[in-house]
């Protein structure tokens, strides 16, 4: 999409009369119109006029995989000079969720995740976040469905690109705009610390979440070479910031490694630091990303969410649709279907 204040300058330069701007923003970001040759409430010259000075849409649709299921749909951009990016969209019976990614790569490196094994290739514009939600309206719009929620936590660590997460996910808020309620959007994190304080003063009512994977510095920075700069004490001083100031519930993410971080040792250190309130741990049974690693058994994840649960932590197994389609959790890495060994 284009900013609004883009559109508006333009508008001025061509001397049309201010209520135009308006009508582009709406038929973005409402409409889903993709070309200014679809905007029919303009004036043909108008319409060429910015066809030839403004490109509506910052992303090209490449490829998109669908789930066996159905359930999910990974799409395969590529920005205006060059770089790919992925985004998912998952449908459940009330609810269709967007996963967004915030740059192309990630520079946190992970060694479970297919993201972070890239490297940083570059930041994400808060237009071609929004694009990326917007493309998924338009694939829910035969449907007669809309986007419920947006999660910033596909390809990227969000915080490394705070000013422009942010703008984006205004954008999504705006009224005039796609009007996408705050609380219906979450950013996630690996555990920036000045990021996660930045966020708990920010105005708009966000989601926040933290890729935990680990409750032991030993583990963790293994885990989250991250936490070798914002150890846990830092990370958890910051969460508690967090929720004082906001009063909202604060959930940590936390893929399960069979027999890695899923031990005694870390369901004990895990009580240790979740025992709180607005706390609420998520667990999400690792998804096949390349590594060492391997998926626990249900029967196994169940025993371990028991075991953290017994202890007081409110914890949930979230399901991550899409592995056939390699769109789950984890395994966004920009590899084509026409192309496997990309």
């Amino acid at each position: 999409m284009i900013e609004r204040a883009v559109i508006e300058q333009t508008i001025a330069a061509l001397g049309a009369p201010p209520y135009r701007a308006r009508q582009v923003y709406v038929a973005l970001t409402r409409d889903l119109a993709t070309g200014f040759a679809d905007m029919t409430t303009l004036p043909r010259p108008l319409r060429e006029e910015l066809a030839a000075r403004l490109r509506p849409v910052s992303l090209d649709e490449v490829e998109t995989l669908v789930s066996r299921r159905g359930d999910a749909r990974k799409t395969l951009f590529a920005t205006a000079d060059g770089h790919p990016v992925e985004a998912v969209l998952m449908t459940y019976a009330r609810r269709a969720t967007v996963c967004i990614s915030s740059q192309v790569g990630c520079a946190v490196g992970c060694p479970f995740c297919a993201s972070g094994r890239l490297g940083l290739r570059r930041d994400l514009t808060a237009e071609e976040m929004v694009d990326q939600v917007l493309a998924a309206q338009r694939a829910l719009r035969p449907d007669g469905r809309r986007v419920t929620n947006v999660v910033v936590m596909g390809m990227g660590e969000p915080f490394h690109n705070y000013d422009e997460t942010l703008r984006a996910c205004r954008l999504l808020n705006d009224p005039d705009g796609f009007a996408l309620a705050a609380r219906a959007m979450s950013v996630s994190t690996a555990g920036v610390v000045p990021g996660i304080e930045r966020f708990a003063a920010e105005p708009l009512q966000l989601n926040l979440a933290v890729s935990l994977h680990a409750a032991t510095d030993a583990l963790r920075d293994t885990l989250v070479p991250l936490n070798r700069r914002y150890p846990l004490d830092a990370l958890f001083a910051a969460c508690e910031t967090y929720v004082g100031r906001t009063r909202r519930k604060l959930f940590f993410e936390y893929v399960v490694l069979a027999g890695v971080n899923d031990t005694p040792e870390q369901v004990k250190a895990l009580v240790g630091r979740l025992r709180r309130p607005l706390y609420h741990l998520n667990l999400i049974a690792y998804n096949q990303a390349g590594g060492h690693f391997a998926r626990p058994t249900p029967r196994a994840l169940e025993a371990f969410r028991s075991r953290v649960e017994a202890g007081g932590v409110k914890c949930t197994v979230r399901r991550s649709p899409g592995d056939d389609i390699e769109a789950a959790c984890g395994q966004l890495a920009l590899r084509r279907a026409a192309d496997p060994a990309q």
